[in-house]
């Protein structure tokens, strides 16, 4: 019952905020912000070895197979504690700013347990209930608080989103019809055992394909929703918008945990359900995973909005978990690249959302300080004037662009040690985004902290207390998973292991 404690606490704090209609904004955010640690105590508490209620099941339709079945294990715990963090980080950011009353906090709290609900549920009734569901808050929460173009921009992201999630749903149904569950871990047992082929070549013989083209086609649809999320260029198109017209907090929330549902969803689900196909589709997902890497980068580069910069810099940085997942699909057979890219994926997964966030928080800052500016050319000299904020924000800057030490590094490198091996002409191309991320990046602290100080800018005060505690926080987040990466490789090697034996099992 811990699990479901868990999912359900953000919203019983929805509702509670519902039923207190005299609570200010400030008010609002306190509770949440004490609401938001309850949960991430509660998260991380169930990472504890000697808790046992890990799993949570409930026959819903017993003759298909359908139940309400939520278990974790240490991949998902570690995107359970990632969600807990960066929903207390926005919701810090958001008092620390001023922005939101109680319907915006009570949104971020449903937002909250929908994405529990994802990174937990094994089968896809209830997966795809809660996918869904995040839709609903993370609109209203664009659209009722964003910028002038926070109508357009929120409506493009609902659209394109709902539109990926009914390929998935029509994906899943097929197999429903086909074998008769769509529970995860069924799934992936036949999966292993390569009867989905069959099994689909029978049940839909009045189209004359072979079991080999329609689970391709399924596996192709499953893959168009996780990438409109991740999101893999062109389905990218949602994602700069959305990300520059929304509050900042809101934005952090996008970047650091919406983006990770389609990692999460490739690594679980796409991955396990589909090796008899992974191969011969891989070249597609390579070459859309050097395109998301360089393209990102070299929008990013183009660009002189410090929000679409940094927008466009997660499609890059995102693009490196595409690039693991199409060269775990590509070679099955090795297995040392293989754990290697997949547990890169998993650190960039976890690093990217805490980084992100820390860089949106400093965007935010500076956008509040200068009434709405947030100019690549707004800004200059500021390291003189704001040095602790200069000196913070720089290092979340250097573990974006992956120095090593700091936890952008490894993710990154474990990806390219594996993709070396299992597509080296994909990695040697994608090998440039690294460098064009250097250049835009540090472009970025040049144009902001370097050179003269612009007179607009002398009476800045440097960072308050309040804002010092969140960020060095960020920063520590930061820099001991890049000095101690097995602190979350321990919790996520299970899981690779047992992933690793239904892509590559041993003789």
């Amino acid at each position: 019952m811990m699990l479901l404690s868990l999912i359900l606490l953000p919203l019983l704090g929805a509702v509670l905020l519902a039923l207190q209609p005299r609570l200010g904004a400030k008010g609002a955010g306190q509770f949440t912000m004490c609401w938001a640690v309850l949960a991430l105590l509660l998260a991380g508490g169930l990472g504890c070895p000697v808790m046992s209620s890990r799993e949570w099941s409930l026959p819903w339709i017993p003759d298909a197979d359908i139940a309400l079945r939520f278990s974790l294990d240490g991949i998902s715990w570690l995107f359970l504690v990632l969600t807990g963090l960066v929903t207390l980080f926005a919701v810090v950011a958001s008092l620390l700013n001023g922005k939101g009353d109680r319907a915006y906090f009570a949104l971020i709290l449903v937002l909250q347990s929908a994405l529990f609900g994802v990174f937990t549920a094994r089968h896809f009734i209830p997966w795809f209930l809660c996918w869904e569901l995040t839709l609903i808050p993370a609109y209203l929460l664009i659209r009722l608080w964003g910028g002038t173009g926070a109508p357009k921009a929120a409506l493009r992201f609902f659209i394109m989103t709902l539109g990926g999630s009914a390929f998935m749903l029509v994906g899943f149904l097929a197999l429903q019809l086909a074998i008769g569950t769509m529970d995860f871990d069924a799934l992936g047992k036949l999966a292993a055992n390569h009867q989905l082929a069959g099994g689909l070549e029978k049940a839909f013989a009045f189209t004359g394909a072979s079991g080999h083209t329609l689970l391709t086609c399924v596996a192709l649809a499953v893959f168009l929703g996780l990438a409109v999320k991740l999101p893999v260029v062109p389905f990218h198109a949602w994602l700069p918008a959305a990300y520059a017209e929304a509050p900042t907090p809101v934005t952090m929330l996008l970047t650091g945990l919406l983006s990770k549902m389609g990692v999460y969803g490739l690594l679980r689900i796409f991955l396990p359900v589909f090796p008899e196909v992974l191969p011969s589709i891989a070249p597609l997902l390579s070459w859309l995973a050097v395109a998301t890497v360089l393209l990102g980068a070299m929008a990013a580069l183009a660009q002189t909005d410090l929000k679409r910069m940094l927008a466009y810099s997660s499609v890059n940085h995102l693009g490196y978990c595409a690039l693991a997942i199409a060269a775990a699909a590509a070679v099955q057979t090795d297995r040392s690249a293989l754990a290697a890219a997949l547990s890169g994926t998993v650190l960039q997964a976890i690093n990217h959302g805490v980084i992100a966030s820390t860089l949106f928080f400093g965007i935010g800052i500076l956008e509040s300080r200068s009434r709405g500016q947030r100019g690549l050319n707004d800004f200059g000299g500021l390291r003189a004037q704001t040095p602790v904020f200069c000196g913070l924000f720089g290092i979340a800057v250097f573990a974006s662009l992956g120095l090593p030490g700091l936890s952008g590094f490894v993710g990154e490198f474990l990806i390219f040690n594996g993709a070396f091996a299992l597509t080296p002409a994909a990695a040697v191309v994608s090998v440039a985004g690294l460098l064009l991320t250097a250049v835009f990046l540090l472009r970025m602290i040049r144009q902001v902290f370097a050179g003269p100080l612009k007179p607009s800018l002398a009476k800045w005060q440097d960072l308050g207390t309040a804002e010092r505690i969140v960020f060095g926080i960020a920063i520590l987040l930061i820099a001991i998973p890049g000095i101690w990466p097995q602190l979350l490789l321990q919790f996520s090697n299970a899981g690779i292991l047992e992933l690793l034996d239904l892509l590559s099992p041993l003789p």
